[in-house]
């Protein structure tokens, strides 16, 4: 199009004669505005039509950006209306600019040459109308090929898509295999297309599936059977019949398992190991729901995830999150893991649910950034539960959590309320060095064992009212920057509060003090 400008130009400026140029240059305040204008005007359509967006490579053509118009039915006529008024414009102007200098012969070949040059111009203006008639209908083709291959490829992708699928509900576990990586290369190729390809992936990973006996602990490069032979499940393919086929392997199902695993981990870390970007990142907030899936020695280390759903999961063997990011809720509700859970350096941009969820082996949040409410509400710690160094940006509910051996805040930042009422402690419960930073309530918690607190700062009203302390209490140089109560609370071990600081009021009305000592503020009983 801009090609075909300049030679239109180029064949103007040709036409009009040397005499003439004397005249439009005594006009250039006028022509030189409105030449700078027409550039720009063109300029910013030819960049308008660019796609300017960055978009992710798609092996699928993009379907039509906009809709095409109609033309309407005054355009022609109004084009003809404007080519003439044009025409007729540049002949008055032409003649009524002419130098009046010559004989009469002279005037009159100026005057032919003046209605020459305004029908050229007349001439170039039906050009530009013709050429722009062209352009649009260029378009429209261009439109027309672009929703062609567009249809064609979404068939394709659709056909594609589909025998993957089917793939998937095959008894042979290579044929499975076959269409998860199927799958995996249509969603790498097809970002219009992840999400749905993501959800197929976890739906299978929702499907019933029962680990053998010997998978208390699966590890993923074994592959020898057990020594009195495989126990099949609904996941097996047992051969029927007296063809004395052997039964297959019954762990087949958990390599197929794996892999989805691993497919959906591999596309959703933004860098290698070694810290560069990953291409292989899939950069669409995929959606994750892999409620009830039972999910087999789970790495998603570094992965950033937008909004996940792993309620009523259960997880065999270690459940590795070390390092990831949750940008949306993150749910794990009455999840069930049955060895170590590890969510170091993990950041929760929304909400983070795990009421109910229950932790077989220990429990690992160090350093965990929590941006929002975060509930561990009836949550139960069979092991160590180590917080060290997290922080809290918004509520954090512990009410009813069971603790089985070490509970591990230190140096723990609540920014907003920390509730851990009826919370239960059977081993040490660490809290050094915390910081609360709203309303904290510990009431009717109970410690079995000792109970550290020292220089822990309180900043809100706290309260440990009916809280049962079975083992040795330390608040030494603890801060109360609000009131404190201690009401019904029941020391049965050596209560210290060396150096503890209180602002506001502090109430220990029947409090139990059965210790052998207790350095601290008396109770109003005694």
């Amino acid at each position: 199009m801009a090609a075909g400008g300049l030679v239109l130009l180029s064949v103007v400026l040709v036409l009009v004669p040397r005499s003439w140029w004397g005249v439009l240059a005594s006009g250039w305040p006028v022509l030189v505005p409105v030449a700078g204008g027409v550039a720009t005007l063109v300029a910013g359509v030819l960049l308008w039509r660019r796609d300017s967006v960055k978009r992710e490579v798609s092996a699928t053509p993009a379907p039509p950006d906009r809709q095409m118009q109609p033309l309407r039915s005054w355009v022609v006529p109004v084009g003809v209306a404007v080519v003439g008024a044009a025409t007729w414009a540049a002949i008055t102007w032409l003649q009524d600019s002419m130098p009046a200098v010559g004989d009469r012969v002279q005037r009159a070949q100026l005057r032919v040459e003046s209605i020459r040059t305004g029908l050229t111009i007349g001439a170039a203006v039906t050009a530009a109308f013709a050429l722009l008639l062209a352009f649009r209908r260029q378009q429209l083709a261009e439109r027309t090929q672009q929703a062609t291959e567009y249809d064609a490829g979404e068939k394709r992708v659709t056909e594609l898509y589909v025998k993957a699928a089917d793939q998937l509900g095959s008894d042979k576990a290579p044929v499975r295999l076959a269409g998860l990586y199927a799958l995996e290369r249509l969603a790498h190729d097809n970002p219009a297309h992840r999400q749905s390809i993501v959800e197929v992936i976890c739906a299978y990973l929702r499907m019933p599936y029962t680990p053998p006996d010997h998978e208390s602990s699966p590890q993923p490069g074994d592959q020898s059977p057990p020594a009195d032979g495989p126990t099949p499940t609904a996941a097996s393919t047992v051969a029927i019949g007296g063809s004395g086929e052997p039964v297959a392997d019954p762990r087949e199902e958990r390599q197929v398992r794996l892999a989805a695993q691993r497919i959906l981990a591999q596309h959703l870390r933004p860098t290698t190991p070694e810290g560069k970007s990953d291409p292989l990142h899939w950069h669409t907030e995929v959606v994750l729901d892999l409620s009830e899936a039972v999910l087999v020695d789970l790495d998603f280390t570094g992965c950033h995830l937008h909004n996940a759903t792993f309620t009523r999961s259960r997880f065999i063997g270690t459940a590795q999150f070390d390092k990831a990011t949750f940008g949306g809720i993150a749910r794990f509700g009455e999840v069930m893991f049955s060895s170590d859970a590890w969510f170091d350096r993990v950041t929760f941009g929304g909400d983070a649910w795990f009421d109910g969820a229950t932790f077989g082996g220990d429990a690992w949040f160090d350093g965990a950034t929590f941006d929002s409410d975060v509930r561990f509400g009836k949550a139960t710690f069979g092991g160590d539960a180590r917080f060290g160094g997290a922080t809290f940006g918004g509520d954090a509910r512990f009410g009813g959590a069971t603790f089985g051996t070490i509970a591990q805040f230190d140096k723990v930042k609540f920014s907003r309320g920390a509730w851990f009422v009826e919370a239960s402690f059977s081993g040490d419960a660490e809290f050094g060095e915390a910081t609360f930073g709203g309303s904290t309530g510990f009431v009717e918690a109970s410690f079995s064992r000792s109970a550290r607190f020292g220089e822990a700062t309180f900043d809100g009203v706290t309260w440990f009212d009916g809280a049962a302390f079975g083992g040795v209490t330390w608040f030494n140089k603890a801060t109360f920057g609000g009131d404190a109560g201690f009401v019904g609370a029941e020391f049965g071990g050596d209560a210290w509060f060396v150096e503890a600081s209180f602002s506001g009021d502090v109430r220990f009305d029947g409090a139990t003090l059965a210790g052998a000592r207790y350095d601290g503020p008396k109770p109003a009983a005694e």
